[in-house]
């Protein structure tokens, strides 16, 4: 009997070791956003980790030397210990370049839908002026008229959001590179049905997605920011719940009469 026990115990051991190297190989596949890579050091030097009690919650994106674009969602539980951080490449290591700041006032679209994300985009205007540097330089955004990526155009995205969804989360930027994918598809009643809206583009590509903490951050068409990460499925790299991300230039009377504020 005690041959036998310890056999059942060896093979209990080896089911346990199996499953273990199942997952560090699933983890290894994902080495950046979901399927992307680490970004080269303050290449982008716009992105923002918006932290709530010093720990990342949301992207945003510096549009002006006071101004942070990031996503209505990002907010609903107030700014209560909420900084913004920018210049960082790293969450955790010192670094001299990163600047951080406390946040005056957030001002989230009154016709965002916690129903369907619809609206998903807000600015934060922050206490003090940002130094602008190497390291730190706000992002164009794109404007009422201008040319959207169309389907098939690749587009970036990046952010410090989780690396899969089992919620790995990285220390140091990520950036990824989806394909736009066809409105038509993307409000199918198997993709994301009457929730898709005129204000929102998909994209995605096999094992390449934003993720959870990316939400905020930019969707970037030939260095422009066309769009705000706002949300997907609830598991990300699905293929058919892509990345949802709000379209910029169909708010831009809205975000010109706030900045003016």
């Amino acid at each position: 009997m005690t041959i036998v026990f310890e056999t059942e115990k060896q093979t209990i051991k080896m089911l346990r070791l199996s499953a273990l190297l199942v997952l560090l190989a699933f983890v290894s596949i994902c080495k950046g956003i979901t399927g992307g890579k680490e970004s080269v050091p303050h290449s982008r030097p716009y992105m923002a980790s918006i932290q709530r009690n010093g720990k990342h919650e949301c992207g945003g994106f510096l549009v002006a030397e006071q101004w942070v674009m990031s996503a209505a969602h990002c907010f609903l539980q107030g700014t209560d210990g909420v900084k913004i951080v920018l210049g960082a490449h790293s969450l955790t290591k010192p670094e001299e370049s990163k600047q951080e700041f406390s946040i005056d006032t957030v001002y989230k679209h009154a016709a965002f839908s916690l129903a369907n994300y619809d609206s998903d985009i807000a600015l934060v205007k922050m206490t003090s002026k940002a130094n602008m540097n190497d390291a730190v330089s706000a992002l164009e955004f794109q404007r009422t008229g201008e040319a959207l990526p169309q389907p098939g155009d690749v587009v970036t995205s990046a952010g410090w959001g989780s690396l899969n969804n089992l919620g790995l989360r990285p220390d140091t930027l990520q950036e990824v590179d989806v394909e736009v994918i066809v409105s038509n598809l993307c409000s199918r009643g198997d993709y994301y049905g009457l929730k898709f809206t005129s204000n929102m583009i998909c994209a995605a590509k096999k094992r390449k997605d934003t993720c959870d903490g990316d939400s905020g951050g930019p969707l970037l068409y030939q260095n422009v920011a066309v769009g705000v990460t706002s949300n997907g499925g609830k598991k990300c790299g699905t293929l058919k719940k892509p990345g949802l991300y709000t379209i910029i230039s169909n708010f831009t009377d809205w975000i010109e009469k706030t900045m003016r504020e």
